[in-house]
């Protein structure tokens, strides 16, 4: 096992280098101006510009940008903003926000998605099953603003459960209804993706093996049907862990939520490469160790596999 995480880890390294080479890249071809998008309207004098431009090395090559930026990162430096806030003090406020409500959403998504996806693979081709598809189906088909309106306005004006929008702290309790929306999608894919999983796992010969030595129903269900039943459910809720972080942008906007996603937005509008860069890099580290962490419950879900000689 050790031998395992130490070669994952040394994975993890030419990954994450290449993830921010590629975001620094298309950040640098971005058209226009980023000293002209930080004054907006005022004209600064060429003094003004040429001093900021050499504080931000943007008057150097594509690849000494670059290079300043990773010798910095190496270091713990993150960079600052053109408003010369210190990156780390910029994640340390979006972070913590978009962290708590992709939690949230994915606490949603894995409970209820397994819970429901299980009763209607058990119940095949009745009616709370054909019921549970077309409603998937529904939930992958609507774009997710759409979602968030309609919610808002059911939850939020007409019944008032609900904030709409939520307050610049972001407490846990007026996270919910936005970490619904968020996780409407893939709360759909999971509860289809049980479903199925249940469904084929259930003629399984391992199944009827167990049902004929005389094992009760609900041990063959718990045990053998939904623990490999979950396996496919498990890759899904890892890598989902990061695509819930990124598409928070559409959920913040429409909840006025000031996390990862508004900054994001505003540092790719100003140009600023290395917040947005710096952001992607946490982005991209939380994809592997989650992807790490699924590799890892597989051993855990089903004993045949080993990753240790």
């Amino acid at each position: 096992m050790l031998w395992y995480l130490g070669r994952r880890l040394l994975q993890l390294i030419p990954v994450f280098f290449g993830a921010t080479f590629l975001i620094y890249s298309l950040v640098f071809l971005l058209p226009g101006d980023p000293i002209a998008a930080l004054f907006g309207d005022r004209q600064p004098s060429q003094a003004a510009i040429d001093a900021i431009r050499a504080q931000y090395h943007l008057d150097e090559p594509f690849i000494v940008q670059y290079f300043y930026y990773i010798s910095g990162l190496v270091q713990g430096d993150w960079g600052t903003t053109f408003s010369g806030r210190p990156v780390t003090e910029v994640m340390g406020h979006a972070f913590p926000i978009t962290l708590r409500l992709a939690t949230l959403a994915l606490a949603f998504e894995a409970i209820a998605g397994i819970v429901i996806g299980l009763i209607a693979g058990l119940r095949k081709g009745k009616l709370f099953d054909a019921s549970v598809l077309v409603v998937s189906l529904l939930l992958i088909s609507v774009p997710t603003f759409v979602i968030g309106y309609v919610l808002q306005l059911i939850f939020g004006i007409q019944l008032g459960w609900a904030r709409t929008t939520v307050s610049a702290g972001a407490p846990w309790g007026e996270l919910i209804l936005p970490a619904i929306v968020l996780a409407s999608a893939s709360f759909a894919y999971i509860v289809r993706l049980t479903r199925s999983s249940v469904a084929e796992n259930l003629s399984a010969d391992f199944v009827r093996t167990a049902t004929a030595k005389g094992l009760g129903r609900r041990r063959v269900i718990t045990v053998h049907v939904a623990r490999n039943s979950l396996i496919p459910v498990i890759t899904f809720l890892g890598i989902d862990l990061g695509s819930l972080m990124v598409g928070a942008i559409v959920t913040e906007g429409i909840f006025n939520i000031n996390g990862v996603g508004g900054t994001v937005y505003r540092a790719v509008t100003l140009g600023e490469g290395p917040t947005v860069v710096s952001f992607v890099a946490i982005m991209v580290l939380i994809f592997m160790l989650a992807n790490l962490l699924v590799d890892l419950l597989y051993a855990w879900l089903d004993p045949r596999i080993r990753y240790a000689k």
